[in-house]
């Protein structure tokens, strides 16, 4: 077992918070009309919450080699979530950008950049990249507006047409 660091405490609180929420969840009221208890949908997830937290901390005791990353400070802090901080900065001009070009073409571009971000860089990738967001897109508009029935936003650029 090795010593504690950064990633037991979070899976620590991450258990600490399911079994905190898990137990809220046995205090929903029963409302006697519905046909599977409004209590389950809570609990399941909560219940895979868990598992996925515990193996978390299963994983985090047992690898300890990563401590050493790439220098200290904040650069070495930025080295490290390099990839992660893009894609947040890329899903914060999705949504401010969403009202303009709407969720076909704002996905479809969002899906794209990540896919380039964090994939290879040439011809043929890029081509799979945008048949990977047009098609995921796409499939994803049919089940919402079809299957679900619900509107997602349009965007100004469609309006038009």
């Amino acid at each position: 077992m090795g010593r504690i660091n950064r990633d037991v405490v979070v899976a620590v609180f991450l258990l600490v918070f399911c079994a905190v929420f898990y137990w809220a969840s046995l205090q929903i009221e029963d409302m006697g009309y519905e046909t599977i208890g409004s209590e389950i949908w809570p609990q399941l997830i909560l219940l895979i919450l868990f598992v996925l937290s515990g193996s978390y901390l299963f994983q985090s005791l047992r690898d300890t080699d990563h401590e050493a990353g790439p220098g200290g400070g904040f650069r070495g802090w930025l080295g490290r979530y390099r990839n992660a901080l893009s894609c947040y900065g890329l899903f914060l001009v999705f949504l401010l950008t969403l009202p303009w070009l709407g969720m076909l073409i704002g996905g479809t571009v969002f899906v794209f950049a990540v896919l380039t971000l964090l994939g290879e860089r040439t011809l043929r990738h890029h081509l799979i990249h945008g048949v990977v967001a047009v098609g995921s897109i796409s499939f994803m508009w049919a089940v919402f507006t079809f299957g679900l029935r619900v509107i997602l936003p349009q965007g100004e650029i469609l309006r038009i047409w």
